[in-house]
């Protein structure tokens, strides 16, 4: 089975406003990095979707390593949200889930890998954890037509 590092961010003005997404995944020596954007939206949506997409380009079952300083992302997997979400049919007990199609969607995709999630912290010293944030910002800059008013 091929191992596989995964370093994932998410970005967004204003918060909800444009955002941007950006993942690096590491296969021995070969490096590919992904962005993406997207005009209306929230951070927590953008460091889902770095995760979602950057595992659906992996054509096989893999060992994963997924480094984020979401704690959002990273805990629903450690803490058992995921499971619990899904015993519930994807939704919480006292309100509705938000992002639902979006962890509903990663929690699939996590399932077909042999998963480890990794809390780092943001904006420090890791330099993939700065270039997927180089990434997404880099996408709501490129994307990102504000109105003229």
């Amino acid at each position: 089975m091929k191992t596989v590092d995964i370093y994932t961010d998410g970005a967004c003005s204003y918060n909800p406003g444009p955002g941007g997404y950006g993942a690096v995944l590491i296969y021995g020596k070969t490096e590919k990095e992904i962005s993406g954007y997207k005009e209306m939206t929230t951070n927590n949506e953008m460091e889902l979707m770095a995760a979602l997409k950057a595992l659906q380009m992996l054509k096989h079952p893999c060992k994963v390593t997924l480094y984020s300083d979401s704690a959002y992302l990273v805990n629903a997997f450690l803490q058992g949200w995921i499971e619990n979400w899904e015993s519930l049919g994807w939704n919480k007990k006292k309100d509705e889930l938000k992002n639902r199609q979006l962890w509903m969607d990663l929690a699939a995709e996590a399932k077909k890998h042999q998963m480890t999630w990794v809390k780092v912290k943001g904006h420090s010293d890791n330099e993939y954890n700065n270039r997927c944030d180089e990434l997404a910002r880099n996408e709501i800059i490129r994307n990102h037509k504000p109105s003229k008013e």
